[in-house]
């Protein structure tokens, strides 16, 4: 009598959500395990595009894993598109004209950046940044490139601003907030940062957003125009106004979706042995203080860990636990940890402290009735994650974060210097509001 066939669990999508969750199944089980992807032949660090580009990495450093990992850990890599799925006969259709079967299915298509239908958005040299392609092609982009316009406020743009401006390239970055990512961050962090921004350089235009791009005769970018009516030249523009999730070929199947794949909380679809994880998926009830979609690097990696245990026989529930994140604005490194709103509610109280450099600065939320501590956002001064995770968890108060805050620094010397002045910057908030 033959051995029955092993399971055959396929992954679309060899980011970090795909990836971690392949790793994690292969230790818990011997399913065979197929991740495609048209992208790249290897998983790759995405948030280190960037250094690519501006020399300080080469592409093969992007690599987490030496390239036989993915043998000897028998997990199949195959690089190819996916046109099509059809779910009653569990067929994945290529572009190839190939197809292949699957037992279970993780969709983990990740992020595209968003195009609002403005005239000229598909013009030779209008592009975003999220995917090698996007790099490659800003490469080509940017050839002979002497001036270029950023359009929307958010951590890619910010990022290709960087980028650009170490190729001596002329950038004006259009946003629609009264100061960067006033969308996120409270308004005294999002002046500091845009002052930051135009320090380097950088022409920074608020509360202006894009009308058309226009191109010359050969199809090319030339200039755009605002929506107050000047007119910019250009041989680049940067389309960041975000990104949404990659979920196109999935529109009209019988997949449930919304502005992403509507996953339950243990990231299963309306399919059964379907599954998402990562950018594209939508929780339908998300944890308190998490948004549905979460295009962050941790999100992905901790779903593809939790997904991995229900698929070898260890159902458990996604729960992210407290927010957190961390960036770059040229030189000032960001984290934020808990809630801090871009506009506080009606209960939210903040202490905000920015030193006299412009870039180190404390935000600290706390609700005005129970005093219980919501959230930090810190600039220029590295925290850890661990301490106040615990915090949030244990539902400290905000004389105990205030007292202790220094526990959470990895330079405590710096906090020691600035306390006094960290504690006087607070109570004159306190007064204030």
């Amino acid at each position: 009598m033959s051995k029955p066939d092993k399971e055959h669990i396929v992954i679309i999508g060899n980011g970090i959500a795909g990836i971690t969750c392949a790793r994690h199944i292969r230790k818990n089980s011997e399913a065979k395990i197929t991740v495609i992807s048209a992208e790249s032949d290897y998983f790759f660090s995405r948030t280190a595009l960037m250094y690519v580009y501006m020399g300080h990495m080469k592409w093969n450093h992007l690599k987490p894993y030496e390239d036989w990992f993915w043998e000897k850990n028998r997990i199949v890599l195959k690089k190819a598109w996916v046109e099509g799925i059809n779910f009653e006969e569990k067929t994945l259709h290529f572009s190839s004209e190939e197809t292949m079967n699957y037992d279970k299915l993780v969709l983990a298509t990740g992020s595209v950046y968003n195009k609002f239908g403005w005239d000229g958005q598909d013009l030779k040299g209008a592009q975003g940044l999220v995917s090698k392609q996007d790099l490659e092609l800003l490469e080509e982009n940017t050839q002979g490139c002497k001036k270029a316009v950023i359009i929307g406020g958010g951590l890619i743009g910010v990022e290709l601003a960087e980028m650009l401006t170490t190729r001596n390239i002329e950038v004006t970055f259009l946003i629609r907030e009264e100061a960067f990512w006033h969308n996120v961050l409270p308004i005294q962090d999002a002046r500091m940062i845009s002052e930051h921004i135009k320090i380097h350089g950088v022409d920074l235009r608020h509360e202006t957003e894009l009308d058309k791009i226009i191109g010359d005769e050969n199809g090319r970018v030339k200039a755009v125009i605002t929506n107050r009516g000047e007119k910019i030249e250009c041989q680049l523009v940067g389309l960041c106004a975000g990104v949404r999730p990659n979920i196109d070929i999935l529109k009209n199947s019988s997949l449930e979706t919304g502005r992403g794949i509507l996953v339950d909380e243990f990231l299963q679809t309306n399919i059964e042995d379907v599954y998402a994880i990562g950018d594209c998926a939508q929780l339908k009830q998300p944890a308190p203080h998490r948004n549905s979609i979460e295009a962050v690097w941790y999100a992905g990696r901790m779903m593809g860990e939790t997904l991995a245990q229900t698929l070898t026989g260890h159902k458990i529930k996604y729960k992210p636990g407290n927010w957190f994140n961390s960036a770059k604005f040229f030189d000032i490194e960001y984290q934020t940890y808990g809630k801090v709103s871009a506009i506080p509610g009606d209960d939210e109280r903040y202490f905000h402290w920015q030193h006299k450099d412009s870039t180190k600065a404390i935000t600290i939320a706390f609700d005005s009735k129970s005093n219980k501590f919501l959230g930090i956002n810190t600039f220029g001064i590295r925290m850890r994650h661990p301490v106040f995770d615990k915090w949030l968890t244990e539902d400290r108060k905000i004389d105990y974060v205030l007292a202790n805050l220094k526990q959470a620094n990895f330079d405590p010397e710096f906090y020691m210097r600035h306390e006094k002045e960290i504690f006087k910057s607070f109570k004159e908030n306190l007064q204030k509001a």
